[in-house]
């Protein structure tokens, strides 16, 4: 029960608002729903891992069952749960993984650290004004996932 402590945005002008206000910052935006086992996995790493990236990094969960949050699910093809996606200064920042999917962290990160390493190469990335940087994981602990393409 953790994640409680975590944010949760369910309109879209919370999400502009913290998106377009969160300066000199990484923002994590997991979008799932909190009752979904993963997310609940995922919300729990977030929540243990908060306090220590505080000082470069906020973060907060979004509802993508909240009808105001559509927009943003169909941009950034939210269509496996739970995604992270990740912004610095209103940029969306992105992550080569090995993935086919750069825009966003699908799945749950397997342990606390794991969490903080990735957004702490995202920060560190960011403040040298890169918008893609490399994921500091190895392979093993990366979330193997299948793309799915709708009307294809």
């Amino acid at each position: 029960m953790s994640y409680l402590l975590l944010r949760t945005l369910t309109k879209k002008q919370e999400v502009d608002s913290i998106i377009r206000d969160t300066i000199d910052k990484v923002l994590v935006l997991r979008f799932g729903r909190s009752p979904d086992q993963a997310c609940l996995l995922l919300d729990d790493v977030l929540a243990k891992s908060a306090r220590e990236v505080s000082k470069f990094a906020s973060i907060a969960l979004v509802d993508i069952d909240s009808e105001d949050i559509q927009v943003y699910i169909k941009y950034f093809d939210i269509s496996l749960i739970p995604s992270t996606v990740f912004f610095f200064n209103a940029h969306h920042m992105k992550m080569d993984s090995g993935t086919a999917d750069h825009t966003k962290w699908v799945g749950v990160f397997r342990q606390k650290q794991d969490f903080i390493d990735v957004v702490e190469a995202i920060f560190r990335g960011a403040m040298k004004g890169k918008l893609i940087v490399n994921c500091p994981l190895p392979p093993d602990r990366i979330p193997k996932y299948q793309l799915l393409y709708k009307d294809i």
